[in-house]
């Protein structure tokens, strides 16, 4: 039998982290009444994140490591985590933790209600009480506002916080929309919201309590990455290419 629910959580770097975010998960999710699966898809980390989380998994049968030895980006092994689970909803998020795996109580009834898409957001402008914990630096706020203007306009219309790393999705809509996506790095976000509507999916926004991490591995190459990705969503939408 499918599990109810699995997790995917897209790994570089972690083997600070990693540990802790499992810790969490594995005590939240061993709480529930329901069956899962948690899926870490490693993007050719060059530390040893791979074998802390293998050797994390030895006492958790419901942990499943991919070790991919090569880095193609973010995109790509949530795409393949995505692809590779098989729950009855599909839910990534970051290994930092910064959106605490609690947040599922919100996720969870939006999709007993039917609902394919569900994202976490951390602007109050998509969902009354998103919060930050500690606010991202200035340049950051600045560069994510414009960034964000700009995505709206081109690609994703109405929602504000297109990049946070919580969002799940039916089998369904994971099967399908993720079988089309294209986009292997910090861009992937914005397709895959531009690919839910164009498949018809309403996207329900939950808030979220997001907890900014100083290490964070996203940086302005980043940014610009996800502007010009998001051109190319446009494009491939003008072109066809998603049919």
């Amino acid at each position: 039998m499918n599990p109810y629910i699995s997790i995917i959580i897209p790994s570089y770097n972690e083997e600070k982290r990693i540990v802790k975010t499992l810790q969490r998960i594995k005590e939240y999710l061993s709480s529930q009444d329901y069956s899962y699966e948690v899926l870490v898809v490693i993007d050719g980390a060059k530390d040893k994140t791979a074998e802390i989380a293998e050797k994390f998994s030895l006492d958790w049968t419901e942990l499943k490591v991919i070790n991919n030895k090569q880095n193609h980006g973010k995109g790509f092994v949530v795409r393949q985590g995505m692809l590779e689970a098989k729950g009855e909803y599909r839910v990534f998020t970051d290994a930092d933790n910064s959106t605490d795996i609690k947040h599922l109580e919100k996720m969870i009834p939006k999709f007993k209600e039917g609902l394919h898409v569900v994202i976490g957001s951390r602007d109050y402008k998509d969902a009354i009480g998103a919060t930050q914990a500690i606010p991202q630096p200035a340049f950051k706020r600045l560069l994510g506002n414009m960034g964000n203007i700009f995505i709206q306009v081109v690609a994703v219309f109405g929602i504000w916080d297109t990049q946070n790393g919580f969002k799940g999705f039916s089998a369904e809509a994971a099967n399908k929309i993720f079988s089309k996506a294209t986009i292997n790095r910090w861009g992937f976000d914005v397709e895959v919201l531009a690919l839910a509507r164009k498949f018809k999916y309403k996207i329900s926004i939950i808030p979220i309590y997001w907890e900014n991490d100083a290490e964070s591995h996203v940086k302005l190459s980043g940014y610009l990455g996800v502007l010009r990705d998001t051109v190319k969503v446009r494009l491939n939408l003008w072109s066809g290419k998603y049919k």
